[in-house]
């Protein structure tokens, strides 16, 4: 090695960072068109094991659910040598009594939604079912992929490199990591499951301090280009697509720029969970550029992770902390959102508050279009559910875009955000999808007023 800005780099070393992070970005962020569709390679594959095991992964899931829930169990009761000094099964299993009641619980829901079993607002196609059958087969077959592969975009530099080139762009306006650029690239073109799933290891591994981590799990899990369509089909205003995902791009990175400032996000600690300085890598020393900071950063990455045996013994891990640690938690949160949000009035009576408020914007049907933007802290689809019932064209446009920029569902991404390490509790969750919705709706409405 040479000094500072004039260092060389054998080929090989370069290799084994461009490689891996080709293949990660082509898998993860490249977008290709597949049956009509905008998709990512790791989507597509996903969509193989659906396909294959559409009819048994509920299932499956349910297994996986039991398995961690009693396994726990007897971690709590029995405390065996073989899981208390392993350091990655005794966090698998080892959990505090909050998630140990809520995999219990996940267990329950599922098997009742499996077998039909128990009172039917458990179990129903709109609750527990929706859950079993419709959503977690779409993680399950996601974690597989995404988890075995997700170390080509972790290990091998590409965030090193991208995050140092990145940093003066996402340090003043939204201040985070450059790195955190790549998260929200994988949840936009592929899905915020991805993001947040990426947000979570980088958290883990000392990458990013609580508020950062929490920044981005909450702000920068934007919802698919792929699902984005889907919500506009449901009310009926496909035609209306491109002035649609500008305007939730647009009050999307309002919302970005805002809700990170004020509370809760802004009291969060800048502390890491693992104080490795990892956090410090985007710095740049005094004699380097951009470009070649963010280059030996990502060579000295890829040289240090490069057997292949502990690429897959990483990715199998990631696997297995997503099946069995997060999947009971959406299991469980989900499932009591959608009671809550089908069989109580507790969602249209938060609603209420909103009514003045659409009114005041001039947003037609103003009663109904309110309920809809509380209930979709339950799950994303329903908001597009009830507008569907909705005759003014404009009010469907509003809860259409206003539902996709809330970003945190308890169905999936919220039930992931609380599965994982991020520190963030369900209460703060709900503050923070109260503030995106206030933050994103006078803006959208702004727009759907010019459009229409």
């Amino acid at each position: 090695m040479n000094n500072k800005n004039k260092e060389i780099y054998s080929i090989s070393s370069i290799l084994k960072f461009i490689i891996p992070s080709l293949i990660g970005a082509l898998l993860f962020m490249i977008p290709i068109s597949y049956n009509g569709e905008i998709t990512i390679p790791i989507a597509i594959f996903s969509g193989f094991i659906l396909d294959i095991l559409s009819d048994l992964l509920p299932a499956i899931t349910t297994v996986l659910i039991s398995i961690t829930a009693i396994i726990s169990i007897l971690t709590k009761i029995f405390k065996p040598y073989m899981i208390k000094e392993n350091s990655f099964l005794n966090s698998l299993f080892n959990v505090t009594p909050l998630w140990f009641i809520a995999r219990i619980l996940g267990m329950v829901f599922a098997i009742s939604a499996l077998f039909k079993v128990g009172p039917e607002w458990m179990w129903s196609d709109v609750t527990g079912g929706l859950l079993l059958n419709d959503l977690l087969p779409i993680l399950f077959a996601v974690f597989l992929f995404a988890g075995l592969l997700l170390p080509l975009l972790l290990n091998f530099g590409l965030l090193e490199f991208f995050g140092t080139l990145l940093s003066k762009i996402m340090r003043p306006i939204f201040k985070l990591p450059g790195r955190s650029s790549i998260d929200c690239i994988t949840s936009w073109l592929g899905d915020g499951t991805i993001g947040v799933l990426l947000t979570s290891k980088q958290y883990e591994e000392g990458y990013y301090t609580k508020r950062e981590a929490s920044v981005i799990a909450t702000t920068f899990s934007a919802v698919s280009i792929t699902f984005s369509l889907i919500i506009i089909a449901q009310v009926n205003l496909t035609h209306l697509f491109a002035p649609f995902y500008l305007t939730v791009s647009i009050a999307g990175v309002l919302a970005a720029i805002i809700v990170p400032r004020i509370p809760p996000l802004s009291r969060k600690s800048d502390t890491y969970l693992v104080n490795n300085h990892k956090g410090d890598s985007e710095k740049i020393p005094e004699g380097y550029s951009s470009l070649t900071w963010g280059l030996k950063q990502a060579v000295e990455q890829a040289d240090k992770n490069s057997n292949i045996k502990e690429f897959f013994k990483s990715g199998f891990k990631n696997v297995l902390d997503m099946w069995l640690g997060v999947t009971p938690i959406v299991m469980a949160f989900g499932t009591l959102a959608v009671i809550i949000a089908e069989f109580t009035p507790i969602f249209q009576w938060l609603g209420i508050p909103f009514v003045p408020v659409l009114k005041l914007l001039n947003v037609p049907e103003a009663e109904l279009a309110a309920q809809t933007l509380v209930v979709g802290f339950a799950d994303m689809f329903l908001p597009s559910v009830i507008a569907s019932q909705i005759t003014s064209a404009f009010t469907r446009f509003v809860i259409a875009c206003v539902s996709v920029t809330q970003l945190i569902y308890m169905s999936e991404v919220g039930g992931l955000i609380l599965g994982s390490k991020i520190p963030i509790s369900i209460k703060e969750l709900a503050i923070i999808f109260i503030e995106r919705t206030l933050v994103t709706l006078p803006v959208i409405v702004l727009i759907a007023h010019i459009i229409f």
